[in-house]
């Protein structure tokens, strides 16, 4: 009779969920969309850095200097600033990020064998933007002292001198461009799943509370369990659906790398799953209304995303934001998800993870469980 019972409740839930075409959409082509429009809007890969030269020198090394600068692939010249007021004003404009600024007697000091000194001018209101710039520009100018160095002891010496030197030769691994879209789309299937599914089953018992439908299941012998079960199995199973296209976006539209287990990631996709949804269920218990219901969605879920790691680094908040990040099962997921698709690291390693979003799943389910009465209190 148990079976009975969930068997009814989950052809209804898949009845209510896909008779509305609107829905079907939201539900099915919406994380498609969104999966390809965050595939290519998160990012913090830094290019096409529009950049203007304010030249005051206008001799061969500056031009040298600032062809290395366009040449680099980073930096694309704008403009070229008469003064100092055009230059700033491109700068507050936003119409430049960056500025090169060539004094005169740039040329003479280098003959000279004197320190030459170059500015960049950065916009530094977005600090993380700004911070890949100076390294950008850094590099290049490193670059081309050691060139203008060696052409130096070259003409004085008239061959090249031995230099004892440290050599360095980096590898990345995992991610062997350092695309961060590789880093990032993965963390998109977790945001996605996580949203879809909090939105789903926050409104499972509102919704019958207001289509007045809950006195007639109020009546009937089924209990909390086989009602939790009823309404959770459908969105679980949408939610995986959801991960399945989502992850197809992101091997064979953005190339990123799968390297672990399928079979893996379904089963921790299980283990999240059961934490949104016991999460979602705990609130829609709660709320009186589809609108409470939603606002309370939204305060879980806009926390959940800034303490997940899924933006910022975990390591870099304080102490007592770290702590409270234990609580958050997309923390784990996103560890999970991205262990998986880049290291292709196993459940020796995820098993901490893992627990955690069982313990998590468990819980909230269990709660949700609890607090939901058969009675019209």
């Amino acid at each position: 009779m148990m079976f009975e019972r969930v068997r009814q409740m989950l052809i209804k839930e898949f009845f209510q969920v896909l008779r509305d075409p609107k829905l079907r959409i939201i539900i099915f082509l919406m994380p498609v969309i969104q999966g390809l429009v965050f595939g290519y809007a998160v990012t913090t890969d830094v290019r096409h850095i529009q950049t203007a030269v304010y030249d005051l020198d206008h001799s061969v090394a500056g031009r040298e200097l600032i062809s290395r600068f366009g040449n680099s692939g980073y930096f694309d010249i704008v403009e070229y600033a008469g003064n100092a007021g055009e230059f700033q004003a491109l700068v507050d404009t936003g119409k430049a990020q960056a500025v090169l600024h060539i004094d005169s007697g740039y040329q003479g000091d280098l003959d000279a064998g004197r320190p030459a000194a170059f500015q960049v001018i950065v916009d530094g209101t977005d600090s993380n933007t700004a911070g890949i710039v100076l390294n950008y520009s850094s590099k290049i100018v490193t670059q081309y002292s050691q060139d203008v160095l060696k052409d130096r002891l070259v003409r004085l010496q008239g061959v090249m001198p031995e230099l004892g030197l440290v050599e360095l030769k980096t590898r990345a691994w995992f991610n062997e461009n350092l695309e961060s879209r590789n880093y990032y789309v993965p963390g998109v299937i977790a945001i996605l799943v996580t949203l879809i599914t909090l939105m789903l089953t926050s409104m499972a018992i509102v919704r019958e509370k207001e289509i007045g439908t809950m006195e007639q299941i109020l009546v009937t012998p089924i209990t909390p369990l086989e009602f939790i079960l009823g309404k959770t199995v459908p969105f679980a199973l949408i939610g995986f659906i959801d991960v399945t296209l989502i992850t197809v976006v992101g091997i064979f539209w953005f190339d990123v790398p799968f390297r672990g287990s399928l079979l893996l990631l379904f089963f921790s996709t299980a283990l999240f799953l059961m934490t949104t949804l016991g999460v979602g269920l705990l609130i829609s218990t709660v709320s009186e209304t589809q609108q409470q219901a939603m606002m309370s969605t939204f305060f879980f879920y806009f926390p959940a995303i800034l303490l997940s790691g899924f933006m910022f680094p975990i390591a870099n908040m304080p102490v007592v934001i770290q702590w409270l990040t234990y609580f958050n099962p997309l923390r784990y997921f996103l560890v999970i998800v991205r262990g998986i698709f880049l290291k292709g690291i196993g459940s020796d390693i995820l098993w901490p993870q893992m627990v955690a979003l069982a313990i998590i799943g468990v819980l909230t389910l269990w709660l949700a469980s609890r607090r939901f009465k058969k009675t019209l209190a």
